[in-house]
């Protein structure tokens, strides 16, 4: 059961997300825990391992699924938050693909995890062993795996373009002749406001679409893979997104320190 924030008029999706990041580090614990856990010996072994790890991994994914059913009832009530995060770092911000992660981007997660993995693991894979991880990642995976990417990459470059289009429409001749009206007569406010409102709906649109593809890619590539690589896969995304953060953030208060003293010299300066 989650501990996450629950949803009310009076919540921002800031307390939201610091209290998903928790449940995110309480996953990756439990997780890593899991991976810890001797490897199986035989068959009756690795089927055990297989009923063990599925509820987690489902936990785990719930949890992603739970961020997102959050966030799009939060943009329905405002969308400029989600596309300029506050909750997130300035190093987080500058990655930002239509408001969240580039879904492509789980590929290049999974196949530099494999390639740590067997990189680590040559000479057990050599002599025909199994390792228990995503160097045990076969060639019907793969094959299942290039299918999904290629979807994706597909779906990704639709989104961008829906957004490219919702974003050139702020250009468009009704916004034009308006703001003209604006200037040369004052006021227009409520106007403007109208015209507005359908570019951010638009936008809505976006975002629903850009984290119903997160989601889904997501969760189609664990069912691809086995019980044990789903969860060394989700605690390589899990280590991602929180050392990212983690250091956006610690960047962010040094620039602010910076800043802080700066002006502080400057204040020294001209009271001198």
């Amino acid at each position: 059961m989650s501990s996450a924030a629950p949803l009310n008029p009076s919540d921002n999706f800031a307390n939201f997300f610091e209290s998903w990041l928790a449940d995110q580090n309480r996953d990756l614990h439990s997780l890593l825990i899991a991976v810890s856990s001797p490897p199986p010996r035989n068959r009756d072994e690795a089927a055990a391992q297989d009923k063990h790890l599925r509820p987690l991994v489902s936990t785990v994914l719930n949890r992603y699924e739970e961020y997102y059913h959050a966030k799009q009832a939060f943009a329905r009530r405002d969308v400029l938050p989600m596309f300029t995060p506050t909750w997130t770092s300035s190093t987080e911000n500058l990655l930002l693909w239509a408001g969240g992660w580039r879904p492509t981007m789980i590929f290049q997660l999974l196949y530099s995890k494999c390639g740590i993995q067997v990189e680590s693991h040559l000479d057990d894979l050599i002599g025909g062993a199994i390792t228990w991880n995503l160097a045990d990642v076969d060639a019907e995976q793969l094959h299942r795996i290039d299918k999904l990417h290629q979807v994706t990459l597909k779906r990704e470059k639709e989104i961008s373009e829906e957004e490219a289009a919702a974003q050139e429409k702020v250009a468009d001749e009704q916004m034009v002749k308006l703001s003209h009206v604006i200037i040369e007569m004052g006021g227009g406010e409520e106007m403007m406001e109208e015209e507005m409102k359908a570019k951010r709906e638009a936008m809505v649109d976006v975002l629903k679409k850009a984290d119903f593809l997160r989601i889904e890619t997501l969760k189609g590539l664990v069912e691809i893979l086995r019980p044990i690589q789903a969860v060394h896969f989700l605690i390589a995304a899990a280590e991602l997104h929180l050392r990212v953060h983690e250091f956006g953030r610690r960047k962010d208060k040094d620039k602010d320190k910076d800043a802080d003293a700066e002006e502080a010299t400057a204040k020294a300066t001209a009271a001198a």
